[in-house]
């Protein structure tokens, strides 16, 4: 098979890039999205609107960790689309901070409280 489709609860999501399973390919840019689209993000979720699609990629090669912590495992999937919005829901729901594009750090303050049990899947 060439692809499955599935559907990841957000919990599930956030475990495994904490984990480290889920990683950013070296060639994606860096984390641009401002404060404003990751609380509008979380804003649609909490609405239930689509977000769209995330495409992951079966591989290994050359993959980095989200976050600035160290990871269990070396990621296996790597994110082909969704490298803004797995970050941003990562970072808001654990506190952890993200590397800007100029390679500072900043941690996201959100005024939504995504652990209400009102965000379920992406």
């Amino acid at each position: 098979m060439l692809y499955r489709s599935t559907t990841y609860p957000l919990v599930t999501l956030v475990h495994d890039i904490g984990r480290g399973t889920i990683g950013l390919h070296e060639l994606q840019r860096p984390f641009v999205w401002p404060n404003t689209k990751i609380r509008d993000l979380f804003d649609s979720l909490y609405r239930g609107y689509p977000c769209g699609f995330l495409l992951l990629w079966e591989t290994g090669a050359g993959l980095k960790g989200i976050g600035t912590n160290g990871k269990d495992e070396t990621p296996s999937l790597a994110i082909v689309d969704g490298q803004q919005r797995l970050p941003s829901l990562y970072a808001v729901m654990t506190g952890t901070e993200v590397i800007r594009a100029d390679y500072s750090h900043e941690r996201i303050r959100n005024s939504i409280r995504p652990t209400c049990g009102a965000l379920r899947s992406i």
